[in-house]
Parts: C-alpha cells; structure tokens; sequence
C-alpha cells in the first residue's frame, strides 16, 4: 500500500488565532469528514432551502426582512439616539458661537474619534465571538468574553487618556489653528469621563446585540437623548453655561447608558449569557487582545477616515468657517449612516448567529437582503436632503457664510449618504463572519493609499478646497465599498460556517482536548484500514 500519511488535509487557511490543522492519511479523508476540525461541513437541516423561483424569493425575502427589521429597527433607533448626543451638542455649540462650533467639530471629530474608533473596534470582538456562540448554544461564554473585552478596553482607556490631557499641543502638532486648538484642548480634558463611558459601553452593547436584546437598548438610549436635549437646551443656551455644560451633559448621558445596560445585565434579564464575575475572564487575554486589535485596526480605519475630512479642512483659508460648514455635513452623514450602523448590527447579529448555527445559506442570503434594503434606504434618505437643501443648514448655524458653503457641499453630501450607508452595512458582514483582519487590508489600501492622496491633489493642488477633499475621499469609499461588494459575493458560506465551528471550539478552550480526540480517532482508523 503507497505510503499517503504525509498528505495533508488542509482546505483553508484560518486566522492566527485557531491552530493548524492536523495532518491526516489521504485515505481517511471521507471518514473522518465529520470530525470537528476538517472543513468538510454538511449545513443544518433548518438552513434555508435553495431559491429557484422569483415567488420563492420574495417570500424568502419578506420573511429574511421581518428577522432583519426586528434587530435593525431598535438597532438604528439605539444607533440614532447615541450618535445624536454628540449631534445636539455641536448643534447647541453652534449657537453659542462659531469658534466653539469649530472647536468642539475638531474635539468630537479628532480626539474623540481617535477613541471611539479605538473602542468600539476593539469592542466588536465580542460582537464576533459572541454571535457566533450563542448561535451554536454556547451561552455560558457570552459573559466570559463580555469580562474579557472590559478589562482590555479599560486599559486602552487609561492609556489613551493623555491623548485628551495633551490634546493642546497634539492639535497644534498637526498644525490646526492656535485659536481652534486652544479651545478644543479644553473641551477634551472635560471629555476624559466619556472616554472611559465608551470602554464600557461597546462591549456591553455588543453582547446585548448578540442575544438580540436590542429594544432595551432603544429605550435606555431614547431616555438619555430626551434628558440630554432637555438638559443641554437649559444649561447650555437658556441658563447660558456654554460649553462646560455642554461637555458635562454629554458625559452624564453616556454614563446614564452604561450604567442602565448594566443594570438591566445584572437583573438576570440574560440568563445563562452572564454567569456573573469569573476568573475565566483573565484566562486566554492576550489571545483576544490580539483579536481585540485586528477589530479596532478595521474600524479605526473607517471612523478615522471622514475624520480626516475634518482635519484637512482645518488647514484651508478660512478655516472656521471650512471646519464648521464641514462639520455641519459629517453631521449629517453621520446621522443617516446610524442607519447604516443599525443594519451593521443587525446583520452581524444574523451572519454570526447563522453560521455559527450551521446554517450558511441563510447567512448569505441575509447579506443579500441587507444591501437591498439599506441601499432603498439611503437613496430615499439623499432625496430628502436634496429636496430641502435651503432650509436645513439654519438647523446647524446662524453664519450666513457657513450656510452658504454647507448649501454648495450639500449634492455631494446626498451622494455620499447612499455609499456610506452601503458600506457600514457590508462591514458588518465582515464582523459577524470574523474577517476583520482582511478589511483592515481592504481599508488601508482603499481609503488611505487611494482615497486620502486623491482628495489632497485635488483639495490643495487643484485649488477646489473642500469640495476637492471630499471628492477624493468619496472615491475611497467606492472603491472600498466595490471591494467589499467582491469579498461577499465571492465567499464560501459552508467554509465561513466551518472556520465558525472551529473558532467557537477555540475560544471555550477545547481546541487542544479535541485535537487530541482527533489525533486519536485518526491513529484507530488508520490501524484498521493497514
């Protein structure tokens, strides 16, 4: 008999964080098809059944959208409420003076965007890690790996809390006007208590997500917005406090969040999914450090990039006036992208749920679902805009220059919206399936070696300013978004489903027990076919 026991199976290559496969005899392959570490994957009998009619497809699609809509619904609601806290600060700060608009646009835009890029990155390893566990049954690790990424993103906090202490000369450094720069380094010291708010606060929405429990999300998140409109208005313009109690009212109310979700965590509203405090949670912390970073890689490097917007524009003539029409506009943007952000959330929540349920069929067609809908979306969101582009920048400001400008930037603005709503939701793709160290690679290339230049040639070089910026950075996102378009159509859904097993495997520590039962059932089988 010829010799094949050097004939290795292996089938895919999984990320550093799941062991090699072991080698096994050519001969054996169709016998051990079904042990835990082979990629050869049979679906669940509950997958959905192949689509061959359009009848058979609007009904799958009707019934996909119901599933969809029951997380984004009080997804984008949560996604809406949480962004516009910061959104009604800068509004209110646009009323108490073009400065402090400016001001706080390049704080909430730089220093606090470096940090929720950061944190919510590093937080949607748990967003991973949990879907899938949770799709597979695996409820008891759902609180382990919620302890884990506290613990990690409450270090990152401390060490990313002299960025706010020195934001001073870090903002002068990148050459942003001194007047800016002065104003917007004492908004960040007042913002050090949102920081950690944020270590808190991802993690533990991830985890909620997870297990869909999204409407309690909505409901806290509704109440902090309603106290922060009422208590911004009254400190802020009608008692006439300024910023300071702009920057105190947006602390407390990411602080009302946090500390409602853990309330509601505790309360034994999640079951099985928080077993209470463990030691397990300090078991294996380097190991999701790393995925913890490969997440905030990929998501650091789409919040930084509009981000960056902001900055370039801090260095044109004029640059209040540049900055704060800007500002008006990311707000915008990103406003309508939390709808986006709600369809992320939402369709991780079903890929990680479905893959790590056996169930691959169903996970790609909700992919094809979700792009349709936040596509229709957007398109309908950009209509809207267009349609009262003269009365909606005096939301913003009370400058005549500034309105002038926002109005000017307000057809690329429209055009942005649908991209940057297509594309939120296609990474969310990439979190529930666990590709995030493949996007960063898609990202950095994309937006930074494509995007990022073509927009400072055309903003400074050939002298179009803003519009110029913009317009590069646009063109980033296409051709970020056209990728991740390729990814998902191309991907093997058994295989994802497979490499979801094995991922669920390592993380509850049985990788090595099971490499063992393998190696062992191998050796048998091998005896007896000699």
């Amino acid at each position: 008999m010829e010799d094949n026991s050097k004939q290795p199976l292996l089938v895919h290559e999984e990320e550093d964080q799941v062991p090699d496969l072991i080698s096994v005899p050519r001969y054996s392959f169709q016998r051990l098809s079904n042990l835990s570490f082979f990629s050869s994957f049979v679906a669940d009998e509950d997958d959905i059944a192949p689509i061959e009619s359009f009848g058979g497809f609007m009904s799958a699609f009707k019934e996909e959208s119901g599933k969809l809509w029951y997380l984004a619904g009080p997804a984008i609601f949560s996604s809406v409420a949480q962004y516009a806290l910061g959104a009604m600060t800068q509004t209110f700060a646009g009323h108490v003076g073009t400065l402090d608009l400016a001001a706080f646009s390049i704080e909430n835009s730089v220093i606090a965007g470096l940090s929720l890029g950061v944190m919510l990155g590093m937080g949607s390893a748990v967003e991973t890690l949990c879907g899938q566990a949770f799709g597979a049954g695996q409820l008891d690790m759902l609180g382990v790996y919620l302890q884990r990424s506290w613990i990690i993103l409450l270090a990152t906090a401390f060490v990313m809390m002299f960025l706010y202490i020195f934001a001073l000369p870090f903002l002068l450094v990148i050459g942003q006007t001194p007047s800016i720069s002065r104003t917007a380094g004492k908004f960040a010291i007042w913002m050090i208590p949102q920081l950690f708010a944020y270590a808190l606060n991802f993690p533990t929405a991830k985890f909620l997500q997870a297990q869909s429990k999204i409407l309690a999300m909505a409901v806290i998140s509704a109440v902090a917005l309603v106290l922060h409109i009422l208590f911004s208005w009254l400190l802020m313009l009608k008692l006439g406090w300024g910023m300071a109690a702009g920057a105190a009212v947006l602390d407390a109310s990411w602080w009302f969040i946090v500390i409602a979700q853990v309330i509601y965590i505790f309360s034994g509203t999640c079951g099985k999914a928080w077993p209470g405090f463990t030691l397990r949670s300090f078991q294996n912390i380097w190991g999701f450090v790393r995925l913890s970073l490969a997440s905030a890689v990929m998501l650091c490097l789409e919040t930084w990039y509009f981000m960056a917007l902001v900055l370039f524009a801090g260095y044109l003539k004029n640059a209040e006036v540049a900055v704060a029409a800007l500002s008006v506009c990311t707000n915008i943007l990103g406003l309508t992208n939390t709808i986006a952000v709600g369809f992320n959330a939402a369709i991780s929540v079903r890929v990680s749920n479905e893959l790590g349920a056996s169930h691959p069929r169903t996970a790609k067609f909700s992919v094809v679902v979700m792009v349709i809908s936040v596509f229709l979306i957007a398109l309908m969101s950009s209509v809207i805009l267009l349609v009262f582009q003269d009365e909606y920048p005096s939301l913003f400001s009370d400058s005549p220059d500034v309105k002038e400008v926002v109005y000017e930037l307000t057809p690329l603005l429209a055009f942005s919206i649908v991209v940057n709503s297509i594309q939120p939701a296609l990474s969310g793709v990439a979190i529930g399936a666990g590709w995030q160290g493949l996007i960063a690679k898609v990202n950095i290339l994309s937006y930074y070696a494509f995007g990022v230049p073509l927009g400072l040639v055309m903003g400074y070089k050939l002298d179009m300013g803003v519009k110029g910026i913009w317009y590069g950075m646009v063109a980033g996102t296409v051709v970020q978004t056209l990728v991740l378009f390729w990814i998902v159509y191309r991907t093997d859904w058994n295989k994802e489903a497979s490499i979801a097993a094995r991922r669920i495997k390592y993380w509850r520590g049985e990788t090595e027990a099971a490499k063992a039962k393998d190696v062992e059932k191998v050796a048998n089988q091998t005896e007896e076919v000699q």
